[in-house]
């Protein structure tokens, strides 16, 4: 990114901004829901009440020297940021910190009875098995009449919209949205997305998965579809290594997805089905890069993950999260090049991604121009408005 102006990172320490109610409400909120989702114990309870001190009004402080992960957190940023208020060090570093820290708290690493109980698990599945859910997949019965590339472009939307995502209300929108004076959708780079997905059938799609549940199952969909089709011979699914974000897919979650298709009516169960073979030959595969979980952009990425995604024919980034970190989470002008501050990415990359944080590149400034007269900064974190950004 040597090539594209800087632009400062965003801290959490001005009350009144999208970053600052994220750490002064938001966590505060999250420990709460954690707390009653199970019955945990005194030491777990202790635990959550130190750490919403310590977030909320206290400093950074290091891992135990025990802890597992303690030298790669170090690497990561905790000896350059201890003794400093979590206000005052990058958002995205303090966030990360902070389900890193939740998850100690409630004995997920262990040893002992807790040891890898997904602490957000509860509400997941019951997003995952809600009627909404039934709802969406029934919708595949009315698109599978849909010419090939006609579904491929409806599925598109639908792992961009994510839990917002009607497939039928998204094809019968498109037309609509192209003429709106103010687009929900702010970058279009679709067209550009199909062309790097061949017809040969041989490719290598790697998808970095954002959220778990109905968010999932979207982005399960479009793969399967594109191997179905033939427009790629394999996917990696990159996903987190532990509980992250509340909602960010492990391989448990995207486990619990090919379940909930496999057991569902119609055309959902065929895809599932399909996606079930594609894990058991290989045509899928897994990928859960502790990297996954750092408090840093990609720009940072180690060797290796950088030689997967050299690999790839495409690399689709899903989500807001996915989306700071491939960009830098920095107050970009939303003019800022895409292909600028994503020029370090070691092979094609594509970004799908509602807009729930203040970053954003890559808009014309009459697109910038139209949302800011309609809506002031709202549409930057508000989810209403979404983007999909391809770099070759």
């Amino acid at each position: 990114m040597s090539d594209t102006p800087t632009a400062p990172v965003i801290l959490g320490d001005q009350p009144g901004t999208f970053p600052h109610g994220v750490l002064a409400e938001r966590h505060p909120a999250i420990i709460r829901q954690v707390r009653e989702a199970f019955p945990y114990g005194p030491a777990q309870h202790r635990a959550l009440d130190a750490l919403l001190a310590e977030c909320t009004g206290g400093a950074v402080e290091p891992l135990p020297a025990g802890a597992h992960d303690r030298e790669r957190w170090a690497a990561w940023g905790t000896d350059s940021y201890a003794g400093r208020s979590w206000y005052d060090v990058p958002w995205l570093w303090s966030e990360s910190w902070f389900y890193r820290r939740l998850l100690d708290a409630v004995g997920y690493f262990g040893p002992g009875p807790w040891q890898g109980i997904d602490p957000f698990r509860p509400s997941k599945l019951a997003e995952l098995g809600s009627p909404a859910t039934d709802e969406e997949l029934a919708a595949l019965d009315d698109l599978a009449g849909r010419p090939a590339d006609e579904r491929a472009r409806a599925l598109l939307h639908g792992s961009l919209w994510g839990n917002r995502a009607d497939l039928g209300f998204r094809l019968s929108a498109e037309g609509a949205e192209r003429t709106a004076a103010v687009p929900a959708l702010v970058a279009d780079d679709s067209e550009r997305l199909w062309t790097l997905l061949g017809a040969s059938g041989t490719g290598t799609l790697c998808l970095v998965a954002d959220n778990a549940g109905r968010e999932l199952v979207p982005d399960l969909l479009l793969v399967a579809h594109l191997l179905a089709h033939g427009r790629i011979g394999r996917a990696v699914l990159h996903v987190k290594p532990y509980p992250y974000y509340v909602s960010d897919a492990t391989t448990a979650d995207v486990v619990d997805a090919v379940r909930r298709l496999t057991g569902a009516q119609g055309a959902a169960a065929g895809y599932g089905r399909g996606l079930w073979d594609a894990l058991s030959d290989g045509r899928l595969t897994l990928r859960a890069h502790p990297f996954s979980c750092a408090p840093l952009p990609y720009a940072e990425m180690p060797d290796d993950l950088r030689a997967d995604f050299a690999a790839a024919t495409l690399t689709v980034v899903k989500g807001d999260l996915n989306y700071r970190r491939l960009v830098g989470d920095r107050y970009w002008p939303p003019t800022t090049p895409f292909a600028g501050v994503t020029d370090y990415f070691p092979g094609p990359v594509a970004a799908l991604r509602t807009l729930k944080s203040d970053v954003v590149t890559g808009l014309t400034a009459a697109t910038e121009a139209a949302l800011d007269a309609a809506e002031g900064r709202r549409w930057r974190t508000a989810g209403t408005h979404a983007l999909i950004q391809v770099r070759t």
